[in-house]
C-alpha cells in the first residue's frame, strides 16, 4: 500500500516540475495578408522663367612659344576675370573648367603651340547675361561654348515639390477613375516611389562674333520641373 502511495507522489512530483519549469509549448499561427495591390502613377510638372545662366567663355590662341600663347591667352581670361567682377560675379561663380597647352606641327615638325582656357561662370543676374557676352567679345574671348539656363537651388527645391504634389495628385485621381470603370474598391495607400526628379534647362550654343556687330541678344525661355511617382494601393 505505502509503495502505491509512493508511486502517485513521485508522478505527481513530475507533473509539477514538468509544468513548473518546462519550456512553453510554441503555438504557430498563420496570419493571411492580402497581397493584391493596385499600382498607378502620377506625373507633375511645373515652367519656370530660368534665373540664372551658366556661360562657357574661354581663350585659344597659338603663337610660336608656349610662353608666348600662354602670356596672350591670359591677358585675356585675366581681363575678362575682372570685367566680370565689376558685373557683379562673385568669385565662387568663376571657375577655371580647362587649360590645356598643344603642339602645333607641320609635317610632324613642331611650329608652334596652341594654349587654351575656359571658364564656367554662374551669373545669378540673368539680365546681364547679353552684356557680358558683348565685354568678352569686345576682350578678346574667341570661344564660347554652351549657355545654359537654368533655376537657383533655393528655388528649385520648392518648384520640385510643386511639380510632386501635381503629380500625387495626378496619381490619385487615375487611380479613382480606373477604379471606378473597372468596378474596383480600392483601399488605403500602402506604399510610395518616386521617380527621378528632372530638370529640363534650355542649352544654347553660340559664337563670339555675335556680340561683335549688333551685340548678344539671347533669351532665357522656359525651364519644366517634372517629377514622377506611383501610388500602391491594398484592394478589396
Amino acid at each position: 500500500m505505502n509503495s502505491w502511495w509512493i508511486k502517485i507522489l513521485f508522478v505527481a512530483m513530475l507533473v509539477f516540475l514538468f509544468v513548473k519549469y518546462a519550456p512553453g509549448i510554441p503555438v504557430s499561427s498563420v496570419v493571411t495578408q492580402k497581397s493584391e495591390l493596385f499600382s498607378v502613377s502620377g506625373e507633375g510638372k511645373v515652367t519656370v522663367t530660368p534665373d540664372v545662366a551658366l556661360l562657357n567663355l574661354g581663350m585659344s590662341t597659338k603663337k610660336n612659344t608656349v610662353k608666348l600663347a600662354q602670356a596672350e591667352a591670359n591677358t585675356v581670361i585675366n581681363s575678362l576675370t575682372k570685367a566680370l567682377k565689376e558685373f557683379g560675379v562673385d568669385d565662387r561663380d568663376i571657375k577655371t573648367t580647362n587649360f590645356s597647352v598643344y603642339p602645333d606641327y607641320d609635317n610632324s615638325r613642331i611650329v608652334g603651340y596652341q594654349v587654351n582656357i575656359n571658364l564656367t561662370i554662374t551669373v545669378r543676374n540673368i539680365d546681364k547675361v547679353n552684356d557680358i557676352l558683348d565685354k568678352a567679345s569686345a576682350l578678346g574671348v574667341n570661344s564660347v561654348g554652351g549657355i545654359q539656363f537654368t533655376v537657383a537651388d533655393d528655388k528649385l527645391k520648392e518648384l520640385t515639390k510643386e511639380a510632386r504634389l501635381k503629380a500625387i495628385k495626378d496619381a490619385k485621381e487615375k487611380a479613382s477613375e480606373l477604379a471606378n470603370l473597372s468596378g474596383m474598391t480600392l483601399g488605403k495607400i500602402v506604399n510610395i516611389q518616386e521617380g527621378s526628379n528632372r530638370q529640363y534647362p534650355q542649352p544654347m550654343y553660340a559664337k563670339a562674333e555675335m556680340a561683335v556687330d549688333s551685340g548678344a541678344n539671347v533669351q532665357p525661355g522656359s525651364t519644366d520641373i517634372s517629377s514622377s511617382v506611383t501610388l500602391f494601393y491594398e484592394t478589396r
